[in-house]
């Protein structure tokens, strides 16, 4: 068995920095969610669109800093080819949560009815419990490609 390399500390930091933010971005779309509905739904769902703009934007940051050229899954790939087909899963997911987020920012667009509350509250839920398994399948990743523990946000 192949042992682990240290992954570029730059590398490491720019992860956590993306990391800590869609994290953050992911407490306030929870607290948007959370807030009642009823009777407000337009400011609702303008204050939970906001909160997947700023989802979308991390997302599509995590996505360039470990598909990018000189991204992560590129040194995980060089340092630990064995660990491709993890890194296959994580780039289809990166295509999975994607289009959630561009279903949920239509979804969030232009309300249809008076159900569209609910049918936003329960898709963004899936979309977070989704991100929540990536961010740690990601964090297995690395810690078993480099032996270093990116899980801590401060």
């Amino acid at each position: 068995m192949e042992s682990p390399r240290q992954a570029p500390e730059d590398l490491l930091g720019e992860v956590r920095r993306r990391r800590a933010e869609l994290r953050h971005a992911m407490g306030v779309l929870e607290q948007a969610l959370g807030s009642p509905a009823t009777s407000r739904s337009e400011q609702w769902v303008a204050r939970v669109r906001s909160a997947l703009d700023e989802i979308d934007a991390d997302f599509r940051m995590h996505v360039a800093v470990t598909e990018g050229d000189n991204g992560l899954y590129v040194q995980v790939l060089s340092d630990a080819p064995r660990l491709a087909g993890r890194v296959r899963r994580l780039t289809d997911e990166h295509r999975t949560l994607s289009d959630m987020i561009a279903q949920l920012l239509d979804l969030t667009e232009k309300p249809a009815d008076d159900d569209a509350p609910d049918v936003i509250r329960d898709t963004a839920t899936q979309l977070l419990a989704r991100l929540v398994r990536h961010r740690q399948t990601g964090s297995d990743l690395l810690y078993e490609a480099f032996e270093s523990d990116i899980g801590g946000e401060t």
